[in-house]
């Protein structure tokens, strides 16, 4: 049911996936919100839930404009009850903001394949992520997509591979002016949060443990499938594939080392996973298998919300 719903794209299915949204949020606010909000408080929620529905829309806007799959609503329902896994995140705007920023990037990366305007894609994916560096910093590790993009559409131009240094001196030296001029501790926070702590003993309750647990075995399942029928697809989309892989496996890394820990840090992998996720559904052949699997990620993804309100 739900599978066939999703499978057409139409405002009916958006309006559900905003207003679903927005429910999930509020909850997840007023479960966990002090009796008094103050003006900034107030602010931040807002800007969070501004956040997760530009990231929405821009994860919608990666794999359509680029014809990685079909015209459905998979990849923005799919996303929506990813983020589900781990709704503490909802709280975090420093990670909504740096994964906006990755997003935007990536959205640059992956139009390379057109080979149009180039050198502008890449200087601005790379100013995307070194900006998302800023507010959670192994973010800096997706450069590597930008180094892997030039490689697969624009490496003869030597001039291509200067431009991410160009961006980072760009974003650097406005860091560090605005750091000064505001505030000097952001250069200290910055370099407190440059460090690699790899231990994972950060959960604060079991249901944590358990979350994490089903998104890895959900993670699983749509990383085997689509590593499976990759070879199947389009030969002129294959470099776009490849990129969708690598920006998931950056995303476990970023996760894996990044210090203050949780959960919450693998937001980097949630637009890769739910474009998998789509793609796993397009492909299978069999109607009541897609259902199965839709059924079985919404419900694991509503058991650890709720357990974890």
């Amino acid at each position: 049911m739900i599978a066939s719903v999703f499978r057409k794209s139409t405002p009916i299915n958006y309006l559900f996936v905003l207003l679903a949204t927005l429910f999930f949020y509020f909850f997840y606010v007023m479960n966990h919100g002090t009796a008094e909000m103050t003006m900034i408080e107030m602010t931040k929620k807002g800007a969070g839930i501004v956040m997760l529905l530009a990231s929405l829309f821009v994860v919608n806007f990666i794999i359509k404009k680029n014809g990685l799959c079909k015209d459905s609503t998979y990849t923005v329902f799919f996303y929506l009850f990813l983020v589900l896994f781990f709704p503490t995140v909802l709280e975090n705007l420093r990670l909504f903001v740096a994964n906006f920023f990755v997003l935007l990037g990536l959205r640059r990366l992956i139009s390379l394949q057109s080979l149009k305007a180039p050198k502008e894609k890449i200087f601005d994916a790379s100013l995307w992520i070194f900006l998302a560096a800023i507010f959670h910093y192994w973010c800096i590790l997706f450069i590597i997509l930008v180094f892997v993009s030039i490689i697969f559409h624009v490496s003869s131009d030597y001039r291509n591979w200067i431009l991410p240094f160009i961006a980072f001196l760009t974003v650097a030296i406005l860091f560090i002016v605005s750091a000064l001029i505001f505030d000097k501790n952001w250069i200290d926070l910055f370099l407190q949060n440059a460090t690699i702590d790899m231990r994972i003993d950060y959960f604060q309750s079991v249901y944590e443990n358990i979350s994490l647990s089903l998104y890895a075995t959900v993670a699983l399942f749509f990383v085997v499938s689509f590593f499976s029928t990759l070879s199947n697809r389009p030969m002129i989309l294959q470099a776009s594939y490849k990129k969708v892989i690598m920006w998931f496996v950056l995303g476990i890394v970023i996760y894996v080392l990044s210090p203050q820990k949780s959960n919450d840090v693998l937001i980097f992998t949630f637009a890769p996973l739910a474009m998998m996720a789509t793609f796993h559904i397009e492909t299978a052949q069999i109607k009541w298998q897609k259902e199965v699997v839709v059924y079985f990620l919404v419900g694991l993804s509503l058991f650890s919300y709720f357990s974890q309100l």
